[in-house]
């Protein structure tokens, strides 16, 4: 599944051949998705032009003169720079065209993504209401960590991957932090100490900025909006490694689940 730094390399992506440009049309060819493209939507956004474009958590936020829209991928959902020469696949499901001629394709094997629309400013979405703090922003700290931790006895990782806490840690990327910050994932949440949630939080800003900068995680689905993979698979420390020697120690790495998702540790380096 996309998290936060593959919809932030799309974002990055698309956003040259959207920003300030025209909306021509908006072409459905299979609007159902995970919840249904409103019907009509087509004629609301063509003509409209596209102020930017910014993400939050794991959704796309694409602003219009009136209104915007609202894309996620969902488990194997990509996006795709074409020409209106290049002709659709069986699972491209709609198309964004601008007047200079530049199409921005959707294409999601399982349908799980989304795009929806909001008549007023999109950060408005009901969607976006209970999302968390931003994990690259200011605003998250160790503290955030810690304050959410005190009322709950959950495993470490089910409190990193809360996204009502903090948006966009999934799976890969918190399993990878919390190796970075040495902290084991099944430690209950209520018995860390402030200064283990300073390392975390740092080490959360400090894998997703690195997968980032390598065009995110391909393991399966994910691809870049030219069709490149993510580069950061090649830097997982812990994630996909079971039976491996640990990089730092020699241990061999572990795999257990944790509510219902593989989890990779360490036993000996993450306590």
């Amino acid at each position: 599944m996309p998290e936060l730094p593959e919809v932030e390399t799309t974002m990055k992506g698309i956003a040259p051949y959207l920003e300030g440009q025209t909306l021509k049309r908006l072409e459905v060819r299979n609007g159902r998705l995970r919840w249904p493209i409103p019907r009509g939507l087509s004629s609301k956004v063509a003509g409209q032009r596209i102020q930017f474009l910014e993400r939050r958590g794991k959704y796309i936020l694409i602003h219009l003169d009136q209104g915007g829209l609202l894309i996620h991928l969902g488990m194997s959902g990509s996006m795709r720079v074409v020409t209106p020469e290049t002709r659709p696949e069986k699972h491209d499901h709609f198309d964004l065209e601008t007047t200079v001629g530049k199409i921005v394709r959707y294409r999601d094997p399982r349908r799980f993504g989304c795009l929806l629309w909001h008549q007023t400013d999109i950060r408005n979405h009901p969607r976006l209401d209970n999302l968390g703090a931003e994990p690259l922003s200011e605003n998250f700290t160790g503290q955030t960590l810690f304050d959410a931790s005190r009322t709950r006895r959950v495993p470490v990782k089910s409190l990193v991957m809360n996204g009502e806490i903090v948006v966009g840690a999934g799976n890969i990327y918190a399993s990878e932090s919390l190796f970075d910050a040495a902290i084991h994932p099944h430690r209950r949440c209520d018995r860390i100490a402030m200064v283990r949630y300073e390392r975390l939080a740092s080490s959360i800003k400090k894998i997703l900025k690195k997968a980032i900068k390598q065009g995110g995680t391909t393991l399966k689905d994910f691809a870049g909006v030219d069709g490149s993979p993510g580069y950061f698979e090649q830097e997982l420390m812990v994630y996909g490694r079971q039976g491996a020697p640990c990089v730092r120690c020699g241990e061999e790495i572990r795999r257990v689940v944790t509510a219902q998702r593989a989890t990779y540790y360490c036993p000996s380096c993450q306590t």
